[in-house]
């Protein structure tokens, strides 16, 4: 079992790779550059991930997330259209 710190790390990887992929593909062509803008923040989130012990375990992972960086609230009312 990986220590919190590894944890931490990892859930800081992932919040990388999350904001560089928003990042990509809000740019006008992004999504043809996604795949080499985000090699670097996925291949840290994966070694992140491995040395945590969180692979393959997404209920303690999305945990850590949380720990890292509260989700917002789901919006009420309808969807928009």
């Amino acid at each position: 079992m990986a220590d919190d710190t590894a944890e931490v790390t990892a859930a800081q990887a992932y919040r990388r790779l999350v904001r560089s992929a928003q990042a990509a593909l809000a740019e006008p062509g992004g999504h043809g550059l996604a795949a080499a803008v985000l090699a670097g923040p996925l291949a840290d989130a994966d070694r992140a991930l491995a040395a945590a012990g969180l692979a393959g375990n997404e209920p303690r992972f999305f945990a850590a997330v949380r720990r890292v960086t509260p989700l917002p609230a789901p919006a009420t009312g309808p969807a928009p259209t």
